[in-house]
Protein backbone atom coordinates (compact mmCIF):
# COMPACT_ATOMS: atom_id res chain seq x y z
CA UNK A 1 0.00 0.00 0.00
CA UNK A 2 1.36 3.11 -1.15
CA UNK A 3 1.70 5.78 2.06
CA UNK A 4 2.18 9.68 0.91
CA UNK A 5 2.26 12.91 2.73
CA UNK A 6 1.20 15.98 2.16
CA UNK A 7 2.16 18.80 4.58
CA UNK A 8 3.19 20.09 7.87
CA UNK A 9 -0.01 21.27 9.66
CA UNK A 10 -0.39 23.43 12.36
CA UNK A 11 -3.52 21.79 14.40
CA UNK A 12 -4.38 25.33 15.91
CA UNK A 13 -4.39 27.36 13.08
CA UNK A 14 -4.92 24.68 10.27
CA UNK A 15 -2.24 26.44 8.70
CA UNK A 16 -0.01 24.45 6.14
CA UNK A 17 2.96 24.23 5.24
CA UNK A 18 5.05 21.85 2.04
CA UNK A 19 7.66 19.77 4.28
CA UNK A 20 10.52 20.89 2.02
CA UNK A 21 10.43 24.25 3.51
CA UNK A 22 12.76 25.43 6.38
CA UNK A 23 9.52 27.18 8.39
CA UNK A 24 10.26 25.26 11.62
CA UNK A 25 7.09 26.65 12.92
CA UNK A 26 3.32 27.83 12.16
CA UNK A 27 4.32 31.59 10.76
CA UNK A 28 0.71 32.16 12.91
CA UNK A 29 1.04 30.88 16.48
CA UNK A 30 4.43 29.78 16.63
CA UNK A 31 3.60 26.38 17.43
CA UNK A 32 4.95 23.37 16.63
CA UNK A 33 4.13 21.51 13.29
CA UNK A 34 1.98 18.52 12.62
CA UNK A 35 2.46 16.07 9.81
CA UNK A 36 -0.24 15.12 7.66
CA UNK A 37 0.27 11.64 6.69
CA UNK A 38 -1.31 8.37 5.37
CA UNK A 39 -0.14 5.45 6.39
CA UNK A 40 -1.13 1.85 6.01
CA UNK A 41 -0.87 -1.30 7.52
CA UNK A 42 2.68 -3.19 8.89
CA UNK A 43 1.85 -6.61 8.16
CA UNK A 44 3.50 -8.91 11.68
CA UNK A 45 4.41 -11.89 9.57
CA UNK A 46 6.76 -10.20 6.71
CA UNK A 47 8.48 -8.61 9.85
CA UNK A 48 10.78 -11.43 10.02
CA UNK A 49 12.54 -10.82 7.04
CA UNK A 50 13.10 -7.57 7.30
CA UNK A 51 16.29 -5.20 8.96
CA UNK A 52 16.87 -4.21 12.27
CA UNK A 53 16.13 -0.72 12.05
CA UNK A 54 13.32 1.47 12.26
CA UNK A 55 12.66 1.40 8.57
CA UNK A 56 11.49 -2.04 8.74
CA UNK A 57 8.39 -0.36 9.61
CA UNK A 58 8.19 1.58 6.49
CA UNK A 59 4.38 1.82 5.86
CA UNK A 60 3.71 3.10 8.85
CA UNK A 61 6.84 6.18 8.40
CA UNK A 62 7.10 8.58 5.97
CA UNK A 63 8.73 8.04 2.76
CA UNK A 64 12.52 8.61 3.07
CA UNK A 65 14.41 8.25 0.00
CA UNK A 66 18.26 8.09 1.78
CA UNK A 67 16.62 6.06 4.72
CA UNK A 68 19.25 3.52 4.11
CA UNK A 69 22.26 6.27 4.02
CA UNK A 70 21.29 7.44 7.64
CA UNK A 71 20.73 3.92 9.77
CA UNK A 72 22.90 2.94 12.60
CA UNK A 73 20.63 0.01 13.10
CA UNK A 74 18.88 1.69 16.06
CA UNK A 75 15.99 0.09 17.36
CA UNK A 76 14.86 -3.43 18.48
CA UNK A 77 15.76 -2.75 21.65
CA UNK A 78 15.16 -5.87 24.43
CA UNK A 79 12.03 -6.22 26.65
CA UNK A 80 12.60 -7.81 30.01
CA UNK A 81 10.38 -8.50 32.79
CA UNK A 82 11.68 -6.65 36.17
CA UNK A 83 8.63 -7.10 38.46
CA UNK A 84 5.96 -10.32 38.46
CA UNK A 85 2.80 -10.24 40.85
CA UNK A 86 -0.28 -11.55 41.70
CA UNK A 87 -2.16 -8.45 40.18
CA UNK A 88 0.71 -7.77 37.30
CA UNK A 89 3.48 -7.82 36.37
CA UNK A 90 6.14 -5.12 34.80
CA UNK A 91 8.76 -5.54 31.94
CA UNK A 92 11.69 -2.69 31.02
CA UNK A 93 12.20 -1.93 27.46
CA UNK A 94 16.02 -1.07 27.26
CA UNK A 95 15.75 1.88 24.73
CA UNK A 96 19.17 2.66 26.48
CA UNK A 97 20.75 0.11 24.33
CA UNK A 98 20.57 2.55 20.78
CA UNK A 99 23.67 3.59 19.24
CA UNK A 100 23.74 7.01 20.87
CA UNK A 101 22.69 5.22 24.45
CA UNK A 102 19.07 6.46 24.51
CA UNK A 103 16.07 6.90 23.07
CA UNK A 104 16.49 9.87 21.30
CA UNK A 105 17.83 7.96 18.62
CA UNK A 106 14.26 6.92 17.37
CA UNK A 107 13.57 10.41 16.33
CA UNK A 108 17.41 12.08 15.38
CA UNK A 109 17.36 9.18 12.56
CA UNK A 110 14.06 10.54 10.83
CA UNK A 111 15.11 14.50 11.52
CA UNK A 112 18.52 13.38 9.88
CA UNK A 113 16.79 11.50 6.35
CA UNK A 114 14.38 14.71 6.18
CA UNK A 115 17.49 17.18 6.58
CA UNK A 116 19.53 14.98 3.89
CA UNK A 117 16.70 15.15 1.67
CA UNK A 118 16.50 18.77 1.64
CA UNK A 119 20.14 18.81 1.58
CA UNK A 120 20.71 16.95 -1.55
CA UNK A 121 17.90 19.49 -3.19
CA UNK A 122 19.87 22.51 -2.47
CA UNK A 123 17.83 24.07 0.30
CA UNK A 124 19.57 23.48 3.88
CA UNK A 125 23.68 24.53 4.87
CA UNK A 126 23.09 23.65 8.35
CA UNK A 127 21.57 21.83 11.07
CA UNK A 128 20.89 23.56 14.61
CA UNK A 129 19.61 21.49 17.55
CA UNK A 130 19.11 22.33 21.00
CA UNK A 131 18.98 19.65 23.60
CA UNK A 132 19.74 18.78 27.31
CA UNK A 133 21.92 16.18 25.86
CA UNK A 134 20.79 12.87 24.47
CA UNK A 135 18.58 14.87 22.01
CA UNK A 136 21.32 16.55 20.58
CA UNK A 137 23.99 13.66 21.05
CA UNK A 138 21.64 11.71 18.89
CA UNK A 139 21.31 14.70 16.10
CA UNK A 140 25.06 15.28 15.95
CA UNK A 141 25.61 11.24 15.37
CA UNK A 142 23.13 10.86 12.85
CA UNK A 143 23.91 13.82 11.55
CA UNK A 144 27.45 12.98 10.97
CA UNK A 145 26.15 10.01 9.24
CA UNK A 146 24.55 12.07 6.55
CA UNK A 147 27.47 14.20 6.33
CA UNK A 148 25.33 17.52 7.72
CA UNK A 149 26.97 20.50 9.21
CA UNK A 150 25.24 20.36 12.86
CA UNK A 151 25.31 23.14 15.41
CA UNK A 152 23.95 22.01 19.05
CA UNK A 153 22.84 23.97 21.78
CA UNK A 154 23.38 22.92 25.12
CA UNK A 155 22.03 24.57 28.53
CA UNK A 156 25.38 25.52 30.95
CA UNK A 157 26.18 22.83 33.15
CA UNK A 158 25.13 20.13 31.11
CA UNK A 159 26.95 16.77 31.37
CA UNK A 160 30.32 16.90 30.52
CA UNK A 161 30.49 13.33 29.32
CA UNK A 162 27.54 14.24 26.99
CA UNK A 163 29.01 17.50 25.75
CA UNK A 164 32.40 15.14 24.98
CA UNK A 165 29.70 12.91 22.85
CA UNK A 166 27.89 15.55 20.96
CA UNK A 167 31.61 17.09 20.08
CA UNK A 168 32.88 13.48 19.11
CA UNK A 169 30.57 13.31 16.48
CA UNK A 170 31.55 16.17 15.24
CA UNK A 171 29.12 18.53 15.94
CA UNK A 172 29.70 21.81 17.41
CA UNK A 173 28.51 23.04 21.00
CA UNK A 174 27.30 26.09 22.39
CA UNK A 175 27.09 26.53 25.78
CA UNK A 176 24.10 28.82 26.79
CA UNK A 177 23.73 30.54 29.74
CA UNK A 178 20.46 29.90 32.19
CA UNK A 179 18.03 27.38 31.87
CA UNK A 180 16.48 24.93 28.93
CA UNK A 181 14.32 27.07 27.74
CA UNK A 182 16.75 30.02 27.37
CA UNK A 183 18.76 27.59 24.97
CA UNK A 184 15.61 26.55 23.19
CA UNK A 185 15.08 30.50 22.70
CA UNK A 186 18.97 30.84 21.33
CA UNK A 187 18.47 27.59 19.22
CA UNK A 188 15.07 29.13 17.47
CA UNK A 189 17.24 32.23 16.99
CA UNK A 190 19.77 30.34 15.15
CA UNK A 191 17.22 28.25 13.21
CA UNK A 192 15.62 31.64 11.87
CA UNK A 193 18.42 32.33 9.60
CA UNK A 194 18.38 31.26 5.71
CA UNK A 195 19.60 27.52 4.76
CA UNK A 196 19.13 26.30 8.63
CA UNK A 197 17.19 23.38 9.41
CA UNK A 198 15.80 23.56 12.44
CA UNK A 199 16.14 19.77 14.14
CA UNK A 200 13.87 20.11 16.75
CA UNK A 201 12.75 17.07 18.37
CA UNK A 202 9.87 19.25 19.99
CA UNK A 203 8.67 21.13 17.16
CA UNK A 204 9.50 18.83 14.45
CA UNK A 205 6.75 16.17 13.91
CA UNK A 206 9.45 13.63 12.00
CA UNK A 207 10.73 12.82 15.67
CA UNK A 208 7.22 12.10 16.95
CA UNK A 209 6.66 9.66 13.91
CA UNK A 210 10.47 8.25 14.93
CA UNK A 211 9.44 7.85 18.62
CA UNK A 212 5.91 5.88 17.66
CA UNK A 213 8.25 3.21 16.84
CA UNK A 214 8.56 2.16 19.97
CA UNK A 215 4.82 0.94 20.24
CA UNK A 216 5.36 -0.60 17.48
CA UNK A 217 8.38 -3.05 18.76
CA UNK A 218 6.29 -3.61 21.79
CA UNK A 219 3.33 -4.66 19.50
CA UNK A 220 5.37 -6.55 17.30
CA UNK A 221 7.31 -8.45 20.66
CA UNK A 222 4.02 -9.24 21.53
CA UNK A 223 3.20 -10.88 18.72
CA UNK A 224 0.68 -8.41 17.76
CA UNK A 225 -0.91 -7.34 21.36
CA UNK A 226 0.22 -4.17 23.36
CA UNK A 227 0.78 -4.28 27.16
CA UNK A 228 -2.54 -3.14 29.38
CA UNK A 229 0.01 -0.22 30.57
CA UNK A 230 2.15 2.33 28.63
CA UNK A 231 4.49 4.41 31.53
CA UNK A 232 6.30 7.14 29.67
CA UNK A 233 8.87 10.14 31.02
CA UNK A 234 7.37 13.42 29.74
CA UNK A 235 9.05 16.90 29.59
CA UNK A 236 8.51 17.64 26.44
CA UNK A 237 6.41 14.80 25.52
CA UNK A 238 8.04 13.47 22.32
CA UNK A 239 7.80 9.52 23.47
CA UNK A 240 4.51 10.21 25.01
CA UNK A 241 3.10 11.42 21.43
CA UNK A 242 4.91 9.27 19.41
CA UNK A 243 3.17 6.63 21.17
CA UNK A 244 -0.77 8.29 21.09
CA UNK A 245 0.52 8.37 16.91
CA UNK A 246 1.23 4.51 17.35
CA UNK A 247 -1.85 3.78 19.44
CA UNK A 248 -4.26 5.08 16.95
CA UNK A 249 -2.50 3.91 13.62
CA UNK A 250 -2.57 0.08 15.31
CA UNK A 251 -6.42 0.84 16.48
CA UNK A 252 -7.23 2.27 12.96
CA UNK A 253 -5.26 -0.67 11.36
CA UNK A 254 -7.44 -3.27 12.98
CA UNK A 255 -3.95 -4.70 14.05
CA UNK A 256 -4.66 -4.68 18.14
CA UNK A 257 -7.92 -4.99 20.25
CA UNK A 258 -6.77 -3.23 23.35
CA UNK A 259 -5.99 0.48 23.48
CA UNK A 260 -3.24 0.71 26.80
CA UNK A 261 -3.38 3.49 29.27
CA UNK A 262 -0.59 6.19 28.77
CA UNK A 263 0.91 7.03 32.58
CA UNK A 264 2.98 10.47 32.01
CA UNK A 265 5.53 10.66 35.09
CA UNK A 266 7.60 14.09 35.93
CA UNK A 267 9.65 15.00 38.36
CA UNK A 268 7.83 16.51 41.22
CA UNK A 269 10.60 19.54 41.59
CA UNK A 270 9.46 20.48 38.12
CA UNK A 271 5.83 19.05 37.19
CA UNK A 272 3.81 20.88 35.08
CA UNK A 273 2.04 18.87 33.65
CA UNK A 274 0.96 16.79 36.29
CA UNK A 275 -0.37 19.60 37.86
CA UNK A 276 -2.65 20.40 34.73
CA UNK A 277 -3.84 17.17 34.75
CA UNK A 278 -4.56 16.82 38.15
CA UNK A 279 -6.78 20.43 37.99
CA UNK A 280 -8.78 19.62 34.87
CA UNK A 281 -7.03 21.78 32.58
CA UNK A 282 -6.48 21.45 29.32
CA UNK A 283 -3.89 23.94 29.32
CA UNK A 284 -0.77 25.35 30.97
CA UNK A 285 -1.64 28.55 33.01
CA UNK A 286 1.81 29.54 32.58
CA UNK A 287 5.56 28.50 32.97
CA UNK A 288 6.37 26.63 36.13
CA UNK A 289 9.04 27.10 38.45
CA UNK A 290 12.28 25.30 37.98
CA UNK A 291 13.64 23.88 40.62
CA UNK A 292 17.02 21.57 40.42
CA UNK A 293 16.20 18.00 39.71
CA UNK A 294 18.26 14.61 38.79
CA UNK A 295 15.61 14.21 36.10
CA UNK A 296 17.03 16.71 34.13
CA UNK A 297 15.86 15.32 30.66
CA UNK A 298 11.88 16.33 31.82
CA UNK A 299 12.25 19.40 33.78
CA UNK A 300 10.51 21.55 30.85
CA UNK A 301 8.47 24.00 32.53
CA UNK A 302 6.21 25.03 29.77
CA UNK A 303 6.13 22.31 27.29
CA UNK A 304 5.01 23.61 23.85
CA UNK A 305 2.81 20.35 23.27
CA UNK A 306 0.95 20.67 26.50
CA UNK A 307 -2.20 20.74 24.97
CA UNK A 308 -1.52 17.44 23.33
CA UNK A 309 0.14 15.60 25.60
CA UNK A 310 -2.72 16.11 28.44
CA UNK A 311 -5.59 15.11 25.78
CA UNK A 312 -3.50 12.14 25.08
CA UNK A 313 -3.80 10.96 28.24
CA UNK A 314 -6.80 11.27 28.71
CA UNK A 315 -7.73 9.51 25.87
CA UNK A 316 -6.14 6.70 27.00
CA UNK A 317 -7.73 6.92 30.38
CA UNK A 318 -4.53 7.33 31.73
CA UNK A 319 -2.85 9.82 34.40
CA UNK A 320 -0.02 11.71 35.13
CA UNK A 321 2.14 10.41 38.49
CA UNK A 322 5.93 12.43 39.70
CA UNK A 323 8.50 10.90 41.67
CA UNK A 324 10.92 12.97 44.48
CA UNK A 325 14.16 12.97 44.24
CA UNK A 326 15.24 10.81 46.59
CA UNK A 327 12.50 8.16 44.93
CA UNK A 328 15.02 8.75 41.59
CA UNK A 329 18.32 7.97 43.49
CA UNK A 330 17.00 5.00 44.87
CA UNK A 331 15.25 3.75 42.01
CA UNK A 332 18.69 3.73 40.15
CA UNK A 333 20.44 2.40 42.80
CA UNK A 334 17.63 -0.52 42.37
CA UNK A 335 17.96 -1.21 38.65
CA UNK A 336 21.66 -1.17 39.11
CA UNK A 337 21.95 -3.68 41.37
CA UNK A 338 19.61 -5.90 39.12
CA UNK A 339 22.33 -5.12 36.62
CA UNK A 340 20.78 -2.39 34.20
CA UNK A 341 22.64 1.42 34.77
CA UNK A 342 20.59 3.98 33.96
CA UNK A 343 20.73 7.35 33.88
CA UNK A 344 18.55 9.38 36.18
CA UNK A 345 15.70 11.27 34.03
CA UNK A 346 16.02 7.30 32.71
CA UNK A 347 14.88 5.69 36.07
CA UNK A 348 11.53 8.18 36.52
CA UNK A 349 9.00 5.44 35.37
CA UNK A 350 10.38 2.77 37.73
CA UNK A 351 10.61 4.92 40.63
CA UNK A 352 6.67 6.43 39.63
CA UNK A 353 5.91 2.50 39.09
CA UNK A 354 7.10 1.38 42.23
CA UNK A 355 5.60 4.00 44.37
CA UNK A 356 1.86 3.42 42.85
CA UNK A 357 -0.28 0.93 43.49
CA UNK A 358 -0.05 -1.80 41.17
CA UNK A 359 -1.67 -1.94 37.61
CA UNK A 360 -3.10 -5.01 36.53
CA UNK A 361 -1.67 -6.68 33.16
CA UNK A 362 1.53 -5.90 31.97
CA UNK A 363 3.18 -2.40 32.43
CA UNK A 364 6.26 -1.70 30.04
CA UNK A 365 8.15 1.14 31.47
CA UNK A 366 11.22 2.42 29.37
CA UNK A 367 14.43 2.77 30.20
CA UNK A 368 15.34 5.57 28.53
CA UNK A 369 19.12 6.46 28.68
CA UNK A 370 22.43 4.70 29.66
CA UNK A 371 23.85 5.38 32.89
CA UNK A 372 27.33 6.28 31.65
CA UNK A 373 26.35 9.61 30.33
CA UNK A 374 25.74 11.26 33.85
CA UNK A 375 26.85 8.82 36.58
CA UNK A 376 25.29 7.74 39.44
CA UNK A 377 22.95 10.15 41.56
CA UNK A 378 24.30 11.84 44.61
Amino acid sequence: MLIFMTSYMCHRCRVHSPTDALTWCCPRCRGPWDLELDTGPVSLPALASRRNSLWRYEEALPPMPYAAEVTLGEGRTPLVPLEEGAEGSVSAKLDFLMPTLSFKDRGAVMLAAHALRLARNGSLRRVVADSSGNAGTAIAAYGARAGLDCLVYVPEGTSPKKLEQIRAHGARVVEVPGDREATARAARAAADEPGTFYASHVHNPYFLHGTKTYVYELWEELGGRLPDTIVVPVGNGTLLLGAALALDELHRHGLTDNRPALVAVQAEAVSPLAAAFHAGAEELAGAAPVRPTLAEGIAIPAPPRAHQILRAVRATGGTFLTVTEDQIRAAQRELAGRGLFVESTGVACWAAVRAAAPRPGLTVVPLCGAGAKTGLAR
